[in-house]
């Protein structure tokens, strides 16, 4: 390589190690699995803005929320219901000066698409009928939200009892999803959000939201974060654009716009 050419590469790559050094670090957000498209979505919208890069993990709140307590390098947390985030809050695990009330969401049963199941959600509906020789899918109705509000509901109605013994649990409701969209369970119970998403399952019915607590998604800022950039992007969260992008999707947006 003559002197030159040299010369000019070194000059770049001198140019160029400020700039990575100045880099922002990404963000690193641990999100509840109904919410995998919208955060995506909003991810993409924020790096085309600031030029900032993301990692996402999506799951069940509860294995997140233990994630984060056992050291995991979490900047932002948004459970699907109040439970986990107290926990996390309790344990002096986020910042809790900077948890907010950001969304909202119903419970639906839901059937494959080609099936010709009919009902109407009521007290005392006969969901163990339907449900015949088969299984209903719910995410894990003793940690999960979305498996929790489902359980509480079906109590509520007075049919737990006639159907806790076909329940097949999964580890978050994106898991119970799947199992009625490949057609392994008649039916199940999500978030009305999971079932607008997946073109292989129909809706049955919503929830009363009489029947559960309120379905809530805070969002806050985990206490070992110490980035400038979680700040902004939680609060990104919180503007216009996410909003639209949240409602598109189905949610009840809770949050006030930034």
């Amino acid at each position: 390589m003559a002197s030159g050419s040299r010369v000019a590469v070194a000059l770049a790559a001198f140019l160029a190690a400020p700039l990575a050094a100045f880099a922002a670090e990404p963000v690193t957000v641990f999100a509840a699995a109904s919410l995998k498209e919208s955060v995506e979505k909003i991810a993409i919208d924020w790096k085309a803005e600031t030029g900032n890069d993301m990692r996402l993990s999506f799951a069940g709140s509860s294995a997140l929320a233990k994630q984060i307590e056992e050291g995991a390098p979490a900047d932002v947390f948004i459970s699907a219901d109040l439970k986990w985030m107290d926990h996390l809050d309790k344990a002096g695990k986020i910042k809790s000066d900077t948890r907010v009330n950001l969304l909202g969401n119903r419970i639906v049963l839901v059937a494959p698409k080609d099936s010709t199941q009919t009902t109407t959600i009521a007290q005392g509906f006969p969901l163990a009928t339907l449900l015949g020789d088969g299984r209903l899918a719910m995410a894990n109705v003793d940690a999960v939200p979305a498996g929790t509000y489902g359980k509480a509901a079906l109590e509520k109605l007075g049919v737990w009892d006639t159907v806790k013994d076909k329940v097949a649990q999964a580890e978050n409701v994106r898991a119970a999803l799947l199992l009625v969209s490949r057609a392994e369970a008649p039916l199940g119970i999500v978030y009305e959000t999971d079932a607008k998403v997946d073109p292989s399952v129909r809706i049955l019915d919503r929830f009363p939201e009489d029947s559960h607590k309120a379905i809530v998604y805070p969002a806050a800022l985990t206490a070992e974060t110490e980035s400038a950039e979680s700040a902004a992007f939680l609060a990104y969260l919180q503007g216009a654009k996410a909003h639209a992008i949240f409602t598109e999707a189905g949610f009840t947006v809770l949050a006030k716009t930034n």
